[in-house]
């Protein structure tokens, strides 16, 4: 079985790697300045940010292997796996993590808009890719909230100045995705035109026969993105979720089905649905008239 290094509180990987332990719940390791750093393969327990240049090490992560490129930020989140099982090899990389728990984000506007920054749970081959002039920016926020833990670890108002850095960094990681979204390597219309024969080939091989209507989970990994990734760059590209893109895209087919006189019942179990009244809801919502009303209007109703 591969050594797995459970990070269940930030210190627990400062530990590890022989950086100072800083603050309990915040910890910001500069790993330049490391000596004795090695590989973990670590289950995390808590949020992380990890700025890092050019590595000759892969990782794996998110079912897959990544080598971090000149200036990449990844993020992780409770739950997550990832990195390189130890091997007793002293590494030496350059860059900056930080953890910090959910404890530190408890009665904050952050508690409540963490799950709102879905890059936590991207793929690491889903790294921001940062400019020199990003990578500048996140450096400084990581130096500065060191600083902050060092100088000031009894102060009354450190919890609040280190939640606005980290309200910061969150922000500019999403302003950065969105960057990155915009200079995808599949451009805009292409894009989508991959996902529409995503969807038309899980009908085409009688997948909704045993899965039902296609999920966004599957439309992601036949994408080779996670779930999260690919919902951004959807809404990025079309202005809508991937949800609504698939329920546009269903609800379409069963329009043009019941024009060419096709039951409600027979769209309903055609396109996958369960249940008809789930269909159903589903067609109001998009058109505004029960399927029935669209089917009755159609003077080709088979029998």
């Amino acid at each position: 079985m591969e050594k797995v290094l459970k990070v269940i509180n930030v210190n627990d990987y400062a530990h590890y790697v022989g950086a100072p332990e800083l603050h309990p719940l915040v910890s910001v390791i500069h790993y330049d300045e490391l000596e004795q750093c090695r590989h973990a393969l670590s289950e995390y327990g808590v949020y992380g940010f990890f700025l890092m240049k050019e590595s000759p090490y892969s990782i794996s992560y998110g079912g897959g292997n990544y080598r971090f490129e000149s200036g990449s930020l990844m993020c992780v989140a409770p739950g997550q796996q990832g990195g390189v099982t130890d091997d007793g090899e002293i590494i030496h990389i350059k860059g900056w993590a930080m953890l910090f728990h959910p404890d530190i984000l408890a009665g904050t506007h952050l508690e409540r808009r963490i799950k709102d920054y879905h890059y936590f749970s991207y793929y690491s081959n889903e790294a921001l890719k940062l400019s020199a002039d990003e990578w500048a920016r996140l450096e400084r926020c990581f130096a500065a909230i060191r600083k902050e833990l060092e100088e000031f670890p009894n102060d009354s108002h450190l919890r609040a100045i280190v939640i606005s850095y980290l309200s910061l960094l969150m922000e500019l990681a999403a302003r950065f995705y969105e960057r990155q979204f915009e200079g995808y390597d599949v451009v805009g219309e292409e894009f989508v035109h991959k996902v529409d024969s995503v969807l038309e080939r899980y009908y085409a091989e009688g997948k909704h026969l045993e899965s039902g209507i296609p999920s966004v989970r599957y439309c992601a990994g036949e994408l080779f993105i996670s779930p999260n990734y690919f919902g951004d760059l959807m809404r990025v590209r079309t202005g809508e979720s991937a949800t609504q893109y698939i329920r546009h895209f269903l609800m379409d087919k069963a329009r043009v089905m019941l024009e060419d006189g096709y039951r409600v019942s027979e769209v309903s179990e055609t396109l996958g649905f369960e249940y008809p009244q789930h269909f159903t809801r589903m067609f109001k919502k998009e058109y505004g008239v029960a399927p029935s009303k669209m089917a009755k209007d159609t003077p080709e109703i088979r029998s």
